[in-house]
């Protein structure tokens, strides 16, 4: 299995003190810092854009997860990019199969990580064949737009099978689950082919949340020892 990888999603983290947050997550052994990009419309919530990222970038040396939940990607790609994202996550749903592979060409000319989401009713059918092209696939655990959902255990499934074909084609890709991630489904996630863990909630409101991660860490690695 690859590399166990939290990521604090700053969507459940004080927004009066973003800068503060993100260096707190630094210090509390986060590996990435997610930030989830939500317009108003191809999602019902509106957070922040590039120009927080921006401001946030000095703060904090960790990867920039930046996940773009937002219907026309492609017009604002080069303001996330030159804002400091480290890793552009796109959605499946919002792209035509040419538009994803000029995003694919943009991110990587500017030397980023690509990444693709999938919402928990879309198919990894249409992405199979372009798998190589990609750093990391998101399997979306709730439906995009609010923290705080349940985790979706039918999308168990959609990750051993994203798992299945990335062995199959022999690549390294991430597989990232974000939504409903605690000590117990993170376990559930892990041991379905995910590796990286979007924790928002979990995280932000623990009373130790080194601790927290900690524990979400534990709970893959105790997996492994069964």
């Amino acid at each position: 299995m690859n590399e166990i990888l939290i990521a604090p999603s700053m969507l459940a983290s004080d927004f009066a003190r973003m800068g503060e947050e993100a260096q707190r997550m630094q210090s509390v052994g986060a590996d990435w810092l997610h930030l989830d990009v939500m317009d108003g419309h191809f999602v019902p919530n509106i957070t922040f854009g590039a120009p927080i990222i921006k401001a946030l970038r000095p703060h904090c040396s960790l990867l920039f997860d930046v996940h773009l939940m937002i219907s026309e990607p492609l017009k604002h790609l080069g303001d996330f990019l030159a804002a400091g994202a480290d890793q552009i996550t796109l959605h499946a749903e919002t792209l035509t199969r040419a538009q994803l592979m000029d995003a694919i060409v943009q991110v990587r000319s500017a030397g980023k990580r690509v990444a693709l989401a999938l919402k928990p009713a879309t198919s990894l059918r249409p992405i199979v064949n372009y798998l190589h092209e990609l750093d990391m696939v998101l399997v979306m655990t709730v439906e995009p737009g609010f923290g705080g959902q349940a985790f979706m255990t039918d999308m168990l499934e959609k990750i051993s099978q994203l798992r299945k074909e990335i062995r199959r084609q022999n690549l390294d890709v991430t597989i990232q689950v974000d939504g409903g991630i605690t000590c117990e489904t993170i376990t559930q996630a892990y041991a379905a082919g995910a590796n990286c863990f979007v924790a928002g909630s979990a995280i932000f409101n623990a009373d130790d949340p080194a601790q927290a991660i900690s524990e979400l860490r534990s709970s893959c690695y105790f997996f492994e020892k069964k």
